[in-house]
């Protein structure tokens, strides 16, 4: 395996990616795991989508959707070894996110 810095000198490409540590390629197996556990929440969106929880089913459909898509930003992505300052960024947008969600409930919640 080569050096990352030898790789880049020699190919003159720099990517502006300062991960601040070394990692290698991640495992087939973690992947694995990861898809199967994307897998398993996908089933448990599927069975709360059956039962009648009331306003509860948008609430658990939107907090194991949050699961899957930080699991796939984290490790698919490759966000868990990005820089503090991108992960802030992408932090502030989910939050902007989740705000804007939040006061459409709030509206449709005075609505009805």
């Amino acid at each position: 395996m080569t050096d990352t810095r030898e790789t880049t000198q020699a190919t003159g490409q720099d990517h502006g990616h300062d991960h601040g540590q070394d990692h290698g390629p991640l495992s087939y197996r973690f992947l694995t795991l990861i898809w199967a556990g994307l897998m398993v929440l996908t089933a448990i969106t599927v069975a709360v989508s059956k039962v009648d929880l009331g306003f509860m089913n948008v609430a658990v459909a939107l907090g194991v959707a949050s699961i899957k898509a930080s699991l796939v930003i984290f490790f698919f992505m490759h966000l868990k070894y990005e820089n503090w300052i991108i992960k802030g960024m992408v932090l502030t947008a989910f939050v902007i996110l989740a705000i804007a969600i939040g006061l459409t409930f709030v509206d449709v919640g005075y609505r009805y």
